[in-house]
């Protein structure tokens, strides 16, 4: 059983314990998984995934699954999860709900003279 999130692929990290005579000795960081099971309005079914809780609250900021895989940066997702998304947005394509659920982002930079 590997130590990954299914939409991100954070997994295990490597370093370092430090004491206070500065001796180091290795240790593992292991992410914070929650096996979740969430409901995909566009797909109509609840789908299984092993994510971190960081990503648990963005789904949860983002309001829905599907409005986060849409919304979300396609090159920090796994190739599973770009799939997934693929999957959602020719669900929410065909049935008109796309343009409902894009986030489009306005660039915040004022040109003041």
């Amino acid at each position: 059983m590997t130590r990954k999130c299914d939409l991100t692929g954070v997994g295990i990290m490597t370093g370092n314990n430090v004491s206070k005579s500065n001796r180091r000795t290795r240790r593992d960081f292991l992410p914070n998984l929650k096996e979740v099971s969430l409901k995909s309005d566009a797909l109509g079914v609840n789908i299984s995934l092993k994510v971190t809780a960081n990503i648990l609250r963005t789904i949860n900021k983002y309001g829905s699954l599907d409005s986060f895989m849409v919304n979300y940066r396609v090159n920090k997702l796994t190739d599973e999860a770009k799939k997934l998304r693929n999957k959602i947005e020719k669900a929410l394509v065909k049935k008109g709900e796309y343009e409902n659920i894009k986030i489009i982002r306005k660039s915040s930079k004022k040109v003041e003279k």
